[in-house]
């Protein structure tokens, strides 16, 4: 490709500014702008010709309508509508009128180039309003999830602004009983707390079951102190509400939507929802996390150990317990949905491994049992058979009626490596 004839026949199209010229060979000499680009081919073209240099005035380009002399002002408008908000990166999207890109679809074909050449009208805009925007915010352009993004109408003269959730990990431990890890609405209301004209009977009016949750002790702490407009709890599984859980805890993340701080001291973030769930909740290794740590959380094949307190309705030998234990321990465990979680959860049969089972009896009817299983077991129908829907089960095996008194998680393993990486966490 010859430049000059390129730039040449450009020319003769009509008054064309330095950036449309430029982007005819923006892949050409590194380092210039288009602007550049353009204005060097229109002085060569002056000096071939012997021709007195005509620079064009951008408001008077036929081919993008004078919108390359906006670059200034819309970096200035994207700076304006985050003003008071931390981001260290962002990026910029443009929609150009339909009447440009015709335009520009025109001024390749006349200067007798494909329609991929050079480069699109609208890469040239989004690099250029990003490059002023960086430079007046000091923040850096990510094309992978960036804490802000802008999309530039130009023919509405409109400006999208979005500003992109952040994510906090850590792990939790649930130290009292009936606080279920998320809010649970009231399946009778709706979580209105109204039944027709009168408060619901079955939560009281309040329209929950349960007046606090792991999440309430936690998202709105988080989403407070990062000034976001609204938080999501996501957990890797999840416990029985009246189960503890103990040791590590378990892994979650806070989402926080559109929040106006990013940096916080996770320490002292910490040690603020610790102080207000006030011995019911405790968190640990809280650390800011990126977006795909969600996924993380939510997928990990996590197996679980369990402490049971387990009650008999007849009498129970120390031979007898550990010979059904022992018959636990390796067992493929084939469960069809309990009764009690029937109305929320499909139902079908899962096959489930015991991987380690022990028990310590306390006396003929009362006994301690501690199970290493998959994750997605029934410890509860492990223990009780549900009414044969649980098979083997401790009771089945024993001959003997068996319920769960009270239930510990004591440990959620799995992969620790994805919560281990820098990649997943922001610096």
């Amino acid at each position: 490709m010859d430049v000059l004839e390129v730039a040449a026949r450009a020319t003769e199209t009509g008054p064309v500014c330095d950036a449309c010229l430029g982007r005819l060979v923006a892949d050409r000499s590194f380092g210039l702008s288009n602007a550049d680009r353009g204005s060097a081919l229109r002085t060569a073209l002056a000096l071939r010709d012997d021709e007195d240099y005509e620079p064009v005035d951008t408001a008077a380009c036929w081919v993008c309508e004078g919108y390359c002399a906006d670059f200034d002002a819309w970096a200035e408008r994207a700076a304006a509508a985050v003003e008071g908000i931390e981001f260290a990166t962002y990026n910029v999207g443009t929609r150009p009128p339909p009447l440009v890109e015709e335009n520009e679809a025109l001024f390749r074909a006349d200067a007798g180039l494909d329609d991929d050449a050079g480069e699109p009208f609208k890469s040239e805009f989004n690099r250029e309003v990003g490059k002023r925007f960086g430079r007046l915010t000091g923040a850096e352009v990510s094309f992978d999830r960036p804490d802000v993004q802008f999309t530039i109408d130009l023919d509405e003269d409109d400006l999208d602004t979005k500003v992109n959730s952040t994510f906090v990990y850590g792990r939790y431990r649930k130290l009292e009983r009936d606080i279920p890890q998320t809010e649970w609405p009231c399946r009778e209301c709706k979580g209105s707390g109204r039944q027709g004209p009168d408060p619901c009977d079955h939560c009281g009016g309040s329209g929950y079951l349960y007046d606090d949750s792991v999440e309430e002790y936690t998202a709105p702490i988080v989403e407070d102190v990062m000034d976001g407009t609204e938080a999501t709890f996501h957990g890797a599984g999840r416990e029985d509400v009246d189960a503890l859980m103990l040791g590590t805890g378990r892994p979650f993340v806070i989402e926080i939507e559109e929040p106006r701080r990013r940096r916080v001291d996770v320490e002292r973030l910490q040690a603020d929802i610790n102080a207000f769930a006030d011995g019911a909740v405790e968190v640990e290794g809280l650390r800011l996390a990126r977006y795909d740590m969600v996924a993380r959380v939510k997928e990990l094949e996590a197996t679980k150990r369990y402490r049971a307190e387990v009650a008999f309705d007849a009498d129970v030998d120390a031979d007898a317990l550990a010979a059904a234990v022992d018959e636990l321990e390796g067992a493929t465990i084939e469960q069809y949905t309990p009764n009690r979680v029937d109305h929320r959860r499909a139902s079908l049969t899962r096959e489930r491994d015991v991987y380690e089972a022990s028990a310590e009896l306390v006396d003929d009817r009362h006994a301690t049992v501690e199970i290493h299983g998959a994750g997605g077991l029934y410890i509860k129908e492990l223990i009780s058979g549900d009414e044969g829907r649980t098979e083997p089960s401790l009771a089945g095996l024993l001959g003997v009626g068996a319920e769960v008194t009270a239930l510990d998680v004591l440990a959620v393993e799995g992969d620790e490596e994805p919560f281990e990486k820098d990649e997943f966490f922001r610096d």
